[in-house]
């Protein structure tokens, strides 16, 4: 029976279930191609984004990278524990210089609590340097900070022997913003807003208390003189008091949550450009990150440059005869000792084309010498590669490793071809043509390194210095009439 002529196959429709598989759209797999068009954001999404910022999940980051933010938000920790100790030093120096106020009848608080609050404060600086505070540690601190400003109001009380509503006048409070700034140091909204909303709960509790005591006559008022100069409590200061707290806490929460997701992206941003930098010239990935506009195909200009193309010859015969291991290691000890001798005259790799490399000079960056810079760069890959063929037989390749190079120079246009989602940075024109075209003659010739003589003559005037092996006028196939061959290799 001839091969799909049975009833199995009759129907294409029809397949056994074994044989059944799932269609991959392998573009999108490896080169994240997709034509469907994108949803525009909801009102919702975009008001969440210009509320929020930009989307930068930590998930997103490399490991390393958030080991490193790990680090410094511990570092933060110290600098919050310092900061703290700088504090209480300078109250406690102040305390001690200014004359005690008058009226005071009471125990006096202030020294205990500014010592326990000292000694907490050197145990925690004392941890951070030795391991990183685990949250709990971090929310103890902070409770703490917290328990020492309100036991300090609510002694005001007792020490001048006062109803409790003396101290809801307290100018005192507003170190709890000291506090809530401070926890902004490790870039953490999480902390802020605990410090904040534990600030909240703690004055509750103080105008609380002052509500429901008993030892004196405790009125609700409208009054605001009486509020000042009495025993009343006035309920719509005590709750812009909280509307202040709860508002400067959200808002700097906000702030530094804004900010840490911008300080992510701009994080993925550089690692892009590292990486991409693994693909691209450092120069083209970071004009692909920085970009003002989205790039799109279609886009470039018009520069002078000289272009590279190097190949191997008999690689696709020779290649088929070894096994996939013994190729890919050639082909990468083949190509780092080319990319040295390109990269070492100023070139740029555009792309790697199997055994072959495409090499441009002056296309990223502008110079006066891309031509000179080519010629010595092609005569570098031609003797390297010759002196040290042993290196890559050892490495698997069967015969004396030999390449041909070509380089042409002139106008190419430099930018962005491609589709939508798949793009590429490339040069196109007759300098790349002529440059394939000459790295090919190199066989007919018999020859490791061929120009033709406008490049070479560009090159001298550059201040090339290189010898020069024959110059002959052939024709040569895929270019039209005579050129000027000149072997350099």
């Amino acid at each position: 029976m001839a091969v799909g002529s049975g009833p199995e196959n009759s129907d294409p429709s029809k397949k056994r279930g074994s044989d059944k598989k799932t269609n991959v759209d392998l573009s999108e797999k490896f080169h994240g191609i997709s034509y469907q068009k994108k949803a525009e954001p909801s009102l919702y999404q975009q008001i969440k984004r210009g509320v929020l910022g930009p989307k930068a999940p930590e998930g997103d980051l490399p490991l390393r990278v958030r080991r490193e933010v790990a680090r410094q938000e511990a570092a933060s920790e110290r600098l919050i524990g310092i900061v703290q100790l700088g504090v209480i030093i300078f109250f406690a120096i102040l305390y001690a210089l200014a004359p005690r106020a008058e009226g005071t009848m009471g125990f006096n608080f202030v020294p205990i609590a500014f010592s326990c609050y000292l000694v907490f404060t050197l145990i925690r600086i004392y941890v951070s340097f030795k391991t990183i505070l685990p949250v709990w540690y971090l929310v103890l601190s902070i409770m703490a900070d917290v328990a020492l400003l309100v036991g300090l109001i609510f002694s005001f009380h007792i020490q001048y022997a006062q109803h409790p509503t003396f101290y809801l006048k307290a100018p005192t409070l507003m170190y709890l913003f000291l506090f809530i700034a401070l926890r902004a140091l490790r870039f953490d909204p999480r902390y802020v807003i605990l410090t904040g909303v534990f600030g909240a709960l703690g004055w509750l509790g103080l105008v609380f208390y002052a509500l429901t005591y008993q030892g004196g006559s405790t009125l609700i008022t409208r009054n605001y003189i009486e509020y000042l100069t009495g025993e009343a409590v006035l309920i719509g200061a005590e709750l812009d008091k909280l509307i202040i707290i709860l508002s400067v806490t959200a808002l700097l929460a906000l702030s530094i949550f804004r900010a840490r997701r911008t300080f992510f992206s701009a994080i993925r941003q550089k690692n892009a450009v590292k990486d991409l930098s693994r693909f691209f010239t450092p120069e083209v990935a970071s004009s692909i990150v920085e970009s003002e506009s989205r790039l799109k195909a279609g886009t470039g200009e018009i520069r002078d440059v000289a272009v590279l193309l190097v190949d191997i010859r008999s690689f696709t015969k020779t290649a088929a005869k070894l096994p996939p291991e013994t190729t890919m290691r050639v082909l990468s000890l083949y190509q780092k000792k080319a990319a040295k001798a390109i990269l070492g005259e100023g070139g740029k790799i555009d792309k790697f084309l199997g055994d072959g490399i495409l090499a441009t000079f002056g296309a990223v960056s502008d110079t006066e010498t891309y031509a000179a810079d080519a010629l010595r760069a092609g005569v570098e890959l031609a003797h390297i590669l010759e002196e040290e063929s042993a290196d890559l037989e050892a490495a698997g390749w069967p015969m004396k490793f030999e390449i041909g190079v070509g380089v042409a120079a002139g106008p190419v246009s430099v930018g962005i071809v491609g589709v939508r989602d798949r793009l590429e940075f490339t040069v196109i024109g007759d300098a790349v043509n002529r440059a394939a075209k000459l790295e090919a003659a190199n066989k007919v010739q018999g020859t490791r390194f061929l120009t033709d003589g406008a490049t070479y003559s560009m090159a001298l005037r550059q201040g090339y210095k290189g010898n020069m092996l024959d110059l002959k006028s052939e024709c040569v196939a895929g270019i039209t009439g005579k050129v000027d061959l000149v072997a350099l290799a």
